[in-house]
């Protein structure tokens, strides 16, 4: 028998699943740790606990399964994007990582776009300068941390960090490393003129592989700690999700999925290079080897209805428990008793301000519309149905540039919501399915890791063959052509409101 390791790499916690060949679960294993926000807007985490993470969980695998390590052919591994380790020449850590949703860097992001200029940093990145992304952080400890600058040796993403403690190699793959802001996307190395006109060293930068190809092999020291046999292949993996986009089988044109966590995401492949001039949307290499994929992201998604539960729904929190049901079921139950549109009541999701399409971080959530007829369940359903107008907004962009979706997948814990599913459905007005798998990105780094050693002849048919999904849930027609008329009320809104929200932003009390 012959296996393969996924390891997603999360912001709450590192999860490592061993399959077989065909992609069934033998084992999983999960470990937390914290993070860490000294400042407010910092977000930061420390690289040794991903590593002992990892570890711990590859040989919980292991033992749990009593499978033969020889039998392991190769390692995956997936995780949060963007993130800034930063080690010195020895490969120690030399601070903790300032992670993907870290805004400490906007000064630096200006400094950004006046070296590289705006335009000409979208050509090469395929994105604007944002706080999230890794070069504004280096910046950042560049200016305010000089000392521990002048040590580093080695700069690599949270998932490389863990592929040097395995293998001993600085290496990062196309995927992971389009979130850097120092990649040529089109071309999918290294940009030399972006690193020069930052004055970065490029020797500070890892060896850039495609997602599925090996980039080091497990070393005596690791095999010790994991239970793995030294010699094991591990291949580049890929960001958590592009990695996703592989483990529900996106991984050709005319295939798209939406993710439905705390943020939200419409994620599509595409064989052909296309980068929004006015960076609404990402584009990053994907770890389809050659193509991209290009990416709208709702800061509020999921979080929106985390807070209405955790704020007006304190009888079905406490009903659920009783029942020992997820609250997210009686949410539902609920929010079907309001109508298409909830009696004309719109919800803007914009808690944490927006990037696609708006890219505002001033904008607030909003509910608009209300009157004296309207009951919570109105509520309810107005911000599900918000975030789904959302998703549109970021379908609507790529299909702005010439990228369309046959087949939408849709993903994370909304995703598990047959109602908001069929919310999207209608608002897409095409067919949105799920995967029978439930490991995501833990899958998709398992299957690159099968490419590479070779037990499957590419990405694309590798999934052809394992991904299974579930039957579609058709737009139900009626209900589409009412939501076409709601989404072109609710795309007036933001404009509408854009100049307010500023005003509130600079407002002082």
């Amino acid at each position: 028998m012959e296996y393969i390791i996924g390891v997603d790499l999360g912001t709450s916690g590192t999860k490592t699943v061993l399959f077989d060949r065909e992609c069934n679960v033998i084992a999983s294993a999960t470990v937390e740790y914290p993070l860490y926000q000294p400042e407010n807007g910092w977000a930061e985490q420390e690289p040794g606990d991903w590593w002992r993470a990892a570890a711990a969980t590859i040989e919980q695998v292991i033992r749990k399964s009593r499978v033969d390590p020889a039998d392991i052919k190769g390692v995956g591994l997936s995780g949060q994007m963007h993130g800034l380790v930063m080690l010195d020449k020895e490969g120690n850590v030399l601070r903790r990582s300032i992670i993907w949703c870290d805004q400490r860097s906007g000064r630096q992001c200006g400094e950004i776009t006046e070296k590289v200029g705006r335009e000409r940093l979208i050509e090469i990145t395929a994105n604007p300068a944002l706080t999230g992304f890794t070069a504004a952080k280096l910046l950042w400890v560049r200016e305010n941390e000089p000392d521990i600058y002048k040590k580093c040796a080695h700069i690599l993403l949270p998932k490389d960090y863990v592929r040097y403690m395995l293998t001993g190699e600085f290496a990062t793959e196309v995927s992971d490393a389009s979130g850097m802001q120092l990649l040529d996307v089109p071309n999918r190395r290294w940009s030399d003129e972006v690193l020069t006109k930052l004055d970065i060293d490029p020797k500070l930068l890892g060896k850039v592989y495609e997602s599925p190809e090996v980039t080091g092999t497990v070393t005596q020291g690791a095999a010790q700690m994991t239970g793995l046999r030294p010699g094991t292949p591990v291949v580049g993996g890929a960001g958590d999700n592009a990695a996703a986009a592989v483990g529900t089988g996106v991984v050709t044109d005319g295939m798209a999925f939406t993710t439905l966590g705390t943020s939200g995401v419409v994620f599509a492949h595409t064989d052909k290079l296309s980068i929004d001039p006015r960076g609404r949307v990402h584009t990053f290499c994907c770890a389809v080897p050659g193509a991209w994929h290009v990416m709208g992201v709702t800061q509020g998604a999921g979080l929106s209805l985390k807070w209405f539960r955790d704020n007006f729904c304190y009888s079905e929190i406490v009903s659920a428990q009783g029942l020992s049901i997820d609250p997210y079921v009686l949410l539902d139950h609920q929010a079907e008793l309001s109508p298409v549109g909830c009696n004309k009541l719109f919800y803007l999701p914009y808690l944490m301000g927006e990037r696609t399409p708006h890219l505002d971080p001033d904008c607030r959530g909003v509910f608009f519309g209300l009157s004296a007829m309207h009951v919570r369940s109105d509520l309810l359903r107005a911000v599900m149905e918000g975030v789904a107008y959302s998703q549109r907004d970021s379908l609507e962009v790529l299909r702005e540039m010439g990228i369309t979706a046959s087949q939408m997948l849709a993903c994370g814990g909304g995703g598990t919501s047959p109602l908001w599913r069929q919310m999207l459905a209608d608002v897409y007005d095409c067919p949105v399915q799920t995967v029978k798998s439930k490991e995501g990105p833990a899958l998709g780094a398992a299957v690159l890791a099968g490419v590479g050693a070779g037990l499957y002849p590419s990405v694309q048919e590798a999934c052809a063959r394992l991904i299974k999904v579930n039957p579609p849930q058709e737009p139900i027609k009626e209900n589409a052509e009412k939501y076409e008329k709601l989404y072109k009320v609710y795309t007036g809104l933001y404009p509408a409101l854009r100049e307010n929200f500023k005003q509130l932003a600079e407002l002082e009390l």
